[in-house]
């Protein structure tokens, strides 16, 4: 399995230091690869910024139309990554954005740990990288089963459980 070159950048929000979360970051996206079956350029690279509520927002009004903050935005660097070139030239996967507000609230909502929430919308945000979406009903079960195999993998509980 191929694992992307994973570039953590902090830019605002009370994130503290990029080496926890970058191993957090590729736990997750080695169970996603893993669980989804995804074969990935060997090598990619991809791109994860955390930041806060006002940052996200505005990139999600920008790209999105959508005036609201939100948990988690990915954009994908190429239409179809799964066709990307394999060879030793870097390939950028793509970015996802997380917010630092939102991912604690809703944490705290859903009673689990701040980690394994960021964990889990790595996951999301990586399979959205991978055309992955939850627009339509069975595209969502989809998605969700794997991120529910993929978090398993690493030990974590299903996040749907308490919402149902």
């Amino acid at each position: 399995m191929s694992l992307p070159r994973i570039e953590i950048a902090i830019a605002a929000g009370n994130w503290g230091g990029e080496k926890k979360w970058r191993a957090l970051a590729e736990t997750a996206v080695a169970a996603a690869i893993e669980t989804a079956g995804l074969r990935l350029p060997s090598a990619g690279e991809l791109s994860i910024l955390l930041t806060d509520d006002a940052a996200i927002r505005e990139l999600n009004r920008r790209w999105r139309s959508l005036d609201k903050p939100t948990n988690v935005l990915s954009f994908p660097a190429n239409e179809n990554v799964v066709a990307l070139p394999q060879g030793g030239v870097p390939v950028m996967l793509g970015d996802i954005v997380l917010a630092r507000e939102t991912l604690e609230s809703e944490a705290d909502l859903a009673l689990q740990p701040f980690d394994h929430h960021f964990s889990h919308l790595v996951i999301h945000g990586f399979l959205h990288l991978f055309g992955y979406d939850h627009l339509e009903e069975a595209d969502a079960e989809q998605m969700e089963q794997i991120e529910r195999k993929a978090l398993r993998k690493i030990g974590l509980p299903d996040p749907y459980a308490t919402e149902r």
